[in-house]
């Protein structure tokens, strides 16, 4: 009976009116398309940040001194 996508989305539909009512939908629909907006915001801001980063690290490579010695390691004599 309920083999389609189809039909589980017109139960849905008719859950929604059901329980929220007729006059809430375009309210619900409303915060859903900003909620949306503003996540779709923030996940480019966020990739934005992180191409950033990565181009500042393969542009500016570590300038740590190289370690003295045959070995690097401290303690180590000759």
């Amino acid at each position: 009976m309920f083999d389609s996508i189809d039909d589980w989305l017109i139960i849905a539909v008719v859950a929604g009116v059901l329980l929220y009512g007729s006059s809430q939908i375009p309210k619900l629909a409303h915060n859903l398309g900003r909620s949306m907006g503003e996540f779709k915001r923030g996940r480019i801001e966020v990739e934005k940040e992180i191409r950033t980063q990565q181009s500042t690290e393969t542009a500016a490579p570590s300038t740590a001194p190289a370690p003295s010695g045959a070995s690097g390691l401290p303690g180590s004599s000759h």
